[in-house]
């Protein structure tokens, strides 16, 4: 009985990586053995943009390359329109960027769009969001009855509310009108992975660890150089601008060493790599999470590139249940080889 997990991280406008590495895996899967992406995965998860990208594989028919050319300068510049309140300095005293862009344009994507839709096409999903007002991580998932309901683009908006970028969102849980307020699940589980295998497990019970195989897909590491000695008189101020707080939060490394070390040898593929100049890399792209340039999107296709070239094979021996070697983790950065 054995079930393949899709795990997607955070990471904002990075997301575009992640979507050109699966649209290269997904038209390999179509060219060469007629089935898509979707043929191949029992349950998908995602916080933040992987969330985003989780819900819109689970819910919805668009298609992988579809999804992957929604992650454009034009998409970027409308989600990430800025906020120009009177007397508020962005990301200080008001989140960076108003919010209703990136509604507007999340409702325009998942439409109708809720998340029985998972239920119906055979498929489960969950992303991870925090709720402001209980202190508590909440995990919202296609086969709980309290949220089969939720319009995915409500889902997909209340799992990207980065805190410092954009406003808290709210959901409608429970009797009416009672709501959740809910923030960008990086604050707890920017990688999904430890989350979706407990839920499989529960999902369907009796099955084995060795039998659960995850595909990880992160959105690349972070590599600006903090100044240690100066992090000691750091107040809120310089650890919002200067340390990257929410950075520092949704860090990933942790997890992937936890999953790698849980699941059984050859179950687990972990794609991603640092954002600096490596083989088979030479023009890393910006680690900013909104920088959506065209140029560092074009730099944001070219990792996923990368990433394929050197997991392609791998993966796709994965996603068909023929996957004979080791489990492999992120890019090693001085031989451009997964480590």
């Amino acid at each position: 009985m054995s079930k393949l997990i899709l795990c997607l991280d955070g990471g904002g406008i990075r997301g575009a990586a992640t979507t050109q590495f699966l649209a290269h895996v997904e038209k390999i899967l179509l060219d060469e053995h007629g089935i898509s992406l979707r043929d191949c995965v029992d349950y998908y998860a995602g916080t933040s943009t992987g969330g985003i990208i989780a819900l819109a594989l689970a819910t919805t028919d668009i298609s992988m390359a579809q999804i992957n050319r929604l992650y454009n300068h034009r998409s970027g510049k409308a989600i990430f329109a800025e906020n120009r309140g009177f007397f508020e300095i962005d990301g200080i005293n008001a989140p960076r960027y108003e919010g209703k862009g990136k509604t507007q344009f999340l409702k325009r994507w998942f439409n109708d769009a809720t998340l029985s839709n998972a239920a119906k096409r055979q498929r489960h999903v969950l992303t991870v969001t925090f709720a402001v007002e209980r202190h508590q991580p909440l995990v919202i998932k296609s086969h709980h009855p309290e949220h089969v309901h939720l319009n995915s683009f409500d889902v997909a908006d209340a799992t990207s509310a980065a805190p410092t970028y954009f406003p808290s969102r709210p959901i409608p849980l429970g009797a009416p009108p009672e709501q959740r307020w809910l923030i960008d699940g990086g604050v707890v589980a920017n990688n999904p992975t430890l989350c979706a295998v407990a839920e499989v497990q529960q999902l369907w019970p009796g099955i084995r660890t060795e039998e659960i195989t995850v595909l990880s897909v992160g959105t690349g590491k972070r590599t600006r150089k903090i100044n240690g000695p100066s992090t000691r008189g750091w107040g809120a101020y310089q650890w919002i601008r200067q340390g990257q707080i929410i950075d520092v939060l949704s860090d990933e490394q942790l997890v992937a060493y936890q999953a790698k070390a849980i699941l059984a040898d050859g179950n687990y593929i972990r794609v991603n790599a640092s954002m600096r100049e490596q083989p088979g890399l030479p023009m890393p792209p910006d680690d900013a999470m909104d920088d959506y340039s065209k140029d560092n999107i074009a730099r944001l296709k070219k990792m996923g590139d990368f990433w394929f070239q050197q997991y392609g094979k791998a993966v796709v021996d994965m996603l068909l249940g023929q996957y004979k070697g080791p489990s492999l983790d992120a890019i090693n950065s001085q031989t451009g080889r997964p480590g």
